[in-house]
């Protein structure tokens, strides 16, 4: 198995672009597929300088209904038409970010570009589907854990009212190859701890890796209850027997924080860096 970062929002790999998105290119014995496609083309620019072919790909999961996770997905399906793209059906609904009462507009579009929809290929899902003995979709259907700070601004507009997201239009990606387990998630909007748990309960046990970002950033100081509350995450994760790699959405002083607690379990990968799994097996 390989994954590699084809996009994230820190600098990695030379002649690669970051910017604010996610999307990982993941190599299994029957498949090639992209988990998300960032923000824009950019990400295809991308694979281009990685020798990664986007018209190889067979599989492409839409983590959730934003726009950094699909920007790239109108792009991708002027290359490629034959790989299926699995999707929420909820992940086309109109979905915003509240960034407070002095921004120029309060309310700021975060949803996916609607022609994705109307592609062929999309593959429209109501909850949890196997796709194969190797991956496996599942959705939150109840939180364990309260949703993390970040997440109380993102919203879901129905008519003329805004309303708390509920992210049932997220789903994460188990991949199973060689007595592994992967749980690849795009920013883990319900809240990573209960994510895992809705992971145990399902397979009886925790992930061998998780790669996932964890919605722990923000543009301005964190206060202390928030600190507080990263670091009880780490703690908690710390208790799992599983690997973690970050990204894109957890923010880099998050990371540093979460470090601080889970030293060598913690990892972070940047745009265009390949994740080691030799040496985290």
């Amino acid at each position: 198995m390989r994954i590699i970062n084809l996009i994230e929002n820190t600098e990695g790999r030379s002649g690669c672009v970051y910017a604010h998105g996610l999307s990982f290119y993941v190599e299994t014995t029957k498949h090639k597929l992209l988990m998300a496609l960032g923000p824009s083309g950019e990400t295809l620019q991308n694979a281009e300088v990685l020798g990664i072919d986007p018209a190889a790909v067979d599989t492409v999961i839409l983590s959730h209904g934003h726009y950094d996770h699909s920007g790239g997905i109108l792009p991708f399906a002027r290359i490629n038409d034959r790989a299926l793209i699995y999707m929420q059906k909820s992940a086309i609904d109109d979905y915003y970010a509240d960034d407070g009462k002095s921004a120029p507009e309060r309310f700021r579009y975060i949803g996916i570009d609607k022609d994705i929809a109307a592609l062929p290929q999309v593959r429209f899902l109501d909850g949890d589907t196997v796709i194969d003995e190797e991956l496996e979709l599942f959705v939150i259907r109840r939180r364990t854990h309260e949703l993390p700070f970040t997440n109380r601004r993102l919203l879901l507009r129905r008519g003329e009212e805004y309303l708390q997201d509920d992210f049932g239009h997220e789903h994460f990606l188990v991949i199973r190859q060689e007595g592994k387990s992967v749980l690849l998630s795009g920013c883990a909007h319900n809240g990573i701890l209960s994510i895992l748990d809705a992971y145990i309960q399902k397979y009886g046990k925790a992930p061998d890796l998780v790669v996932s970002g964890f919605h722990l950033m923000k543009k301005t100081e964190y206060r202390q209850s928030e600190i507080d509350q990263i670091k009880a995450i780490a703690g908690k994760l710390m208790t799992y027997p599983t690997k973690f790699v970050t990204c894109h959405c957890t923010g880099v002083v998050a990371f540093d924080m979460m470090k601080s607690v889970m030293g060598e379990r913690l990892s972070y990968v940047h745009s265009g860096e390949e994740i080691e799994l030799d040496r985290l097996w």
